[in-house]
């Protein structure tokens, strides 16, 4: 987080924090014996990258890539946004290491609209590349998993099912814990009984000084007594009324207002802790491994339950296969990652993430891998040379457990060759085609149990 405030600065300070005191007054006496305080943000900011990249870090996430899309303030203007958008998605497709494309604040900025075109970039962009992967938030839409489901499928996101495979969607949007606002005490807003302020002697600012009387008398009327010396008017009592500002509190006062802040849970969609998961289980278990039934960090559970019913409208889209991956709260278990699947729903060959991440990575691993081969003789030592070395390769996914198959021969197999991959014209033409098949673990989704009970004969 050091590196991300010295290049890009700390959290858009909150505008809008009201704090509401409610005195409870004893019934007898009508004296006062407690005090309510309640904290609300009514209007948090859009600008959530700073909460969302502390989120990121918390679930796994390391090294990566941020583009700007301009300052706090350009965030505000919506007919500009789109665009800025774009020129980033277009910047980082410049760049080779990025192998996940997140938009953790995208939503809270863009029109539903706009943002679910910038998601069909995203993916286009994935797939002509070949190297990378696009996590989707699902736009919240009234807090009904079904409404935004609908919303979601119906916008066209991954219509194109060449793309709609380098993708996967999430869904609902959490409540978060640790991660707190970020405000200046000036823009607190006070409310209902506040507290009297402190004294002027106790650090509140004097109040300004009332000017000397009159050293002597105006002057008489003709034929009168002379007028009374004039009087400033006396300064009104201490305490402040509801509008009183924050500095004018006791520090106890104070205290009890920041931890009530601090208690507010800052809402964040699931992009940027689903990143971090995918880092995690890459560098702990593999790519291999599916990134999901893990535990979600910083996060004390999604904005709307969801039920096993909910769950299966979600996770299978019989029309268009457009999974949405669900974010569920178990007892005893906390928030967990529910689902692993792409938008390519339907399609068994790349139904799950982890199947289309693993081969994302192998066929980049090869292509960089076999760079040295470019300028070499295109005849049977070369293709000897490189199927050694792809196999070599593949026999340690093996042994990792990325590939299924009781012998290396039912894992996978690599051909390259005349009259395997290649003709007389490919040699000729100086290209040496390489094909590669893989036997991709996929995840235990539907795990049956079957068995019977004897009963007792008579």
């Amino acid at each position: 987080m050091m590196d991300y405030v010295l290049y890009f600065g700390g959290a858009d300070k909150e505008k809008n924090i009201k704090i509401d005191f409610k005195n409870v007054k004893d019934e007898k006496t009508g004296a006062v014996t407690d005090t309510i305080i309640t904290a609300s943000n009514s209007k948090p900011s859009s600008n959530v990258m700073y909460y969302a990249m502390q989120l990121f870090f918390a679930n796994g996430g390391g090294p990566c890539y941020i583009v700007s899309t301009g300052s706090y303030d350009d965030s505000a203007n919506a007919a500009g946004a789109p665009a800025a958008y774009s020129a980033a998605l277009g910047m980082i497709a410049k760049e080779d290491e990025p192998t996940l494309l997140v938009f953790p604040d995208a939503p809270f900025i863009l029109s539903q609209k706009d943002y679910y075109s910038l998601m069909n970039d995203s993916l286009a962009q994935a797939e002509k590349l070949g190297d990378r992967f696009a996590i989707i938030d699902v736009v919240d839409v009234k807090n009904a998993p079904g409404d935004s489901a609908d919303a979601f499928r119906n916008a066209g996101v991954g219509v194109d099912d060449d793309h709609a495979k380098y993708g996967a969607a999430y869904y609902p949007y959490l409540n978060t814990t640790t991660i707190t606002y970020e405000y200046d005490d000036a823009n607190i807003a006070l409310s209902g009984d506040v507290p009297a302020a402190l004294p002027a002697a106790a650090g509140a600012p004097a109040a300004p000084a009332a000017p000397e009387p009159a050293a002597a008398a105006a002057p008489a009327a003709e034929g009168g007594a002379p007028a009374a010396p004039a009087r400033a008017p006396r300064p009104g009592p201490g305490p402040i009324a509801g509008g009183a500002k924050f500095d004018g509190l006791t520090s106890d006062v104070k205290n009890k207002i920041r931890q009530k802040i601090k208690d507010l849970s800052i809402v964040l969609t699931p992009a940027a802790a689903i990143a971090g998961v995918y880092a995690n289980v890459d560098n702990t278990r593999g790519v291999w491994k599916a990134p999901a039934n893990v535990g979600l960090n910083y996060v004390s559970g999604p904005v709307v339950k969801i039920t096993d019913d909910d769950q299966d409208s979600l996770n299978i889209d019989v029309t268009a296969g457009k999974s949405i991956n669900a974010i569920r709260a178990f007892v005893g278990k906390g928030t967990k990652v529910w689902g692993a699947r792409t938008l390519s729903g339907n399609s068994n060959d790349w139904r799950y993430i982890n199947v289309r991440r693993f081969f994302n990575m192998v066929e980049e691993s090869v292509k960089k891998s076999t760079y040295w081969a470019v300028f070499e003789p295109n005849d049977i030592n070369t293709w000897t040379k490189v199927r050694a070395m792809i196999e070599n390769y593949l026999l340690l996914k093996w042994k990792d457990g990325a590939l299924a198959g009781v012998k290396p021969d039912d894992a996978y197999f690599v051909r390259v060759g005349l009259g395997q991959t290649m003709t007389a014209v490919d040699v000729l033409e100086g290209r040496m085609n390489v094909e590669i098949g893989l036997a991709v673990v996929r995840p235990a989704e539907f795990i049956i149990l079957k068995f019977s009970q004897k009963l007792q004969v008579s």
